[in-house]
Parts: structure tokens; sequence; C-alpha cells
């Protein structure tokens, strides 16, 4: 999959999946706007793909904020000269049972992951759709989008209405050339994952331990944990797929948690 000539913004990417998201895209070609809230982790990226040889940009961008999307995407067209791959990435996660979830915590996590997927998605399609040259939209999903846990209400909604999203642009965009799809990874050892360990066991009363063991990957073929490497892989084969023939679909990465 090679993707010369293309440009692409990967949302959350100064560190974690988006990041790895971003060094494969710039080791095959793309120009990568690294945009995240963190503006001095999305710079120092950047430098880092630049230094290899690859062609990038930080950009500040709170997916919440519509100004801040809105200006953010002009300005990787300003600097890059198109807009053909959206990555929405960015996320966080909150645990805890549904009776003592906070209203203003649910909030924070729909905006950031449904309202920043939908916010970040029309600035690039408005983009999209007026250059003619088609596009890939990207989200990034979850078994969470297939499967529930406990502790994890609105992150479980979230990942489920990621699926819904990407059809309704699937099909919108279809006329355009624009795909959008969906990759549904398992558990990833990132600082977010590595945050949520000791917080379910404090939550489900059991050791870090069998957090990993008996919650995380119980159901994997293997007990191992999903890399970045290999969710990685599969935004490029979404962003290096040139046709209509994928598009609406969702891809889980995931040891075999779960199988569709």
């Amino acid at each position: 999959m090679k993707l010369d000539g293309k440009v692409a913004i990967v949302t959350g990417a100064a560190s974690g999946i988006g990041k790895r998201i971003a060094e494969v895209f710039a080791a095959h070609g793309a120009a990568v706007a690294i945009a995240d809230l963190n503006l001095a982790g999305a710079r120092a990226t950047a430098q880092e793909l630049v230094a290899k040889g690859g062609k990038a940009i930080g950009v500040a961008m709170d997916v919440t904020d519509e100004a801040a999307v809105d200006s953010g995407v002009d300005q990787v067209v300003r600097e890059l000269g198109a807009v053909d791959i959206l990555v929405s990435n960015a996320g966080i996660q909150i645990v805890n049972p549904i009776d003592r979830f906070s209203y203003a915590d649910w909030k924070k996590l729909m905006a950031i992951h449904v309202d920043g997927a939908f916010l970040t998605t029309r600035a690039c399609l408005r983009h999209m759709y007026a250059r003619g040259k088609g596009g890939a939209v990207i989200y990034m999903g979850s078994v969470h989008s297939k499967e529930a846990s406990k502790l994890k209400a609105p992150y479980v909604t979230a990942k489920h209405g990621l699926i819904g999203l990407a059809k309704v642009v699937a099909k919108e965009g279809a006329e355009h050339g624009v795909r959008a799809n969906v990759i549904c990874p398992g558990f990833v050892r990132t600082p977010l994952v590595e945050k949520q360990i000791p917080e379910q066991a404090r939550e489900l009363g059991i050791s870090e331990d069998d957090v990993v063991k008996k919650v995380m990957l119980k159901e994997t073929v293997d007990g191992e944990f999903t890399t970045v490497d290999d969710v990685a892989a599969c935004a490029l084969f979404f962003a290096g797929f040139e046709t209509n023939a994928l598009t609406g679909q969702s891809i889980v990465v995931s040891h075999g948690w779960f199988m569709q």
C-alpha cells in the first residue's frame, strides 16, 4: 500500500496508536499532520518524522471545539496542499459503574469520541468534496464497537456510534469517491490502557494481574495484547484501498477476542 502524494490528518497522534499510524503513513509516502491537543507533543512527533525523511507538521486541535477543528484542517490544507485521509483517533477513557458515572464525565467522553469524529469528518469532507479526488475517512473504534464491558458505558456507546457514522459517511461520500471504515482494536498496551489496569482493579476488587489475564485478555485466542503495529497496518490498508469496494466496513483486530 503506497500513499505517495497523499496528505493525512491523524488526530491524537502525539502518542500511542495515533503516533504509530502517523509513522507508518509517513514511511509509505504520505505527508502527515499530527493533530493533537498537546501542540508541543504534536510538533515533537512531526519533527521525528521529518528527521527520518518524512514530511509532517504539528497542528493544535481540540476535537471538541468546532472552530479549532475547522481552523486546524484549513491550516493543514494551506501548508500541505490538501487532505486525502482522515484518521479520527483522539480519545480518552474513564471507568466507573453507571450508577456512579458523573454526567460531566459522560459528556466529556462522548464529546471527544463522537463530537470529535463528527467535527473532523465534516471539516475534511468539505475539502475532499471540493477537490474532487476522493479520500478515506478512518475511525478508531474498538472491540467495544461490537461488545460491551463493565464500567465503560459512555465508551461503549461512543464506539458503537462510530460504526453508524462510518456507514452514513460511506453512503454520502460514495459519489465523491470518499470511503469510510472503522478499525476495532482489542486492548493495546498504550498509556490509556495502562491507566485502566489499576482503575479496573480497584473497581472490580481484583489484582492488576487478574485485570490483564481475566478481563482484558480473557477472550483472546493467545492471551496477547494487540499492538500499535497491528492497528497501524490496518490503517494503512484502509488508507491505501482506492475504491468504494471497501467502504462502510469495520475490521476487528483483537487476537480473536471478537470474531465476526
